[in-house]
């Protein structure tokens, strides 16, 4: 059975977003904090990072084979234009399959997926084979979460308060046990990663 997870770099108060899609330059500081290159699709998302997040990055990036998120991430990257940076496949969970942009983006590796979180992440993992499903954070997170489809949370602390915006996980609908988190500390971030219980 393919490993499905749920990444993102999280504010300390816990968004991944600030209010209006603000914050991202304080989140995302770990990605330019160092010297060694993690090769980008796209020349302007730029990884330069420490070696030891560079080490972590590497490894989340080999094990997973695919890459879950919502319209709401497809729509303010505009899909990064038919490839992610970080070179994976995407499936897009949607109320609607955006027709236009499909046509435009022809060959594009991107599945749009409108019948459901299950639906969306059975779909990645028979896309990703032996490699790991991982979930964006946010209302995709939420959804795999409270259907019992993530057996761990990637999060990515970045030191700052945002006071509000997007939630990493947002409300569940009661408490979720997790088991003592695996550290890596970090420039400007603390990796941890948890396993739900």
């Amino acid at each position: 059975m393919t490993k499905v997870i749920a990444g993102a770099t999280t504010s300390l108060d816990g968004f991944i977003a600030g209010p209006e899609e603000t914050g991202f330059e304080h989140l995302f500081t770990w990605y330019t904090a160092g010297d060694v290159e993690y090769q980008s699709t796209h020349p302007e998302v730029p990884f330069h990072l420490t070696p030891a997040d560079h080490a972590y990055f590497s490894e989340f990036l080999h094990r997973v084979g695919v890459f879950v998120v919502g319209r709401r991430l497809f729509d303010l990257t505009d899909g990064w234009g038919g490839s992610h940076p970080c070179n994976k496949p995407i499936v897009v969970l949607t109320h609607t399959v955006p027709h236009e942009w499909i046509d435009t983006h022809r060959g594009a590796p991107f599945t749009f997926v409108t019948d459901g979180i299950k639906t969306a992440i059975d779909t990645a993992a028979t896309i990703a084979g032996d490699h790991w499903v991982a979930v964006n954070g946010g209302e995709m997170a939420r959804q795999a979460l409270e259907a019992g489809l993530l057996q761990e949370l990637w999060v990515d602390i970045a030191p700052v308060l945002l006071g509000g915006g997007v939630p990493l996980i947002g409300r569940t609908d009661g408490p979720v046990l997790l088991e003592d988190p695996e550290i890596f500390p970090g420039t400007r971030v603390t990796h941890l990663r948890y396993r739900v219980l």
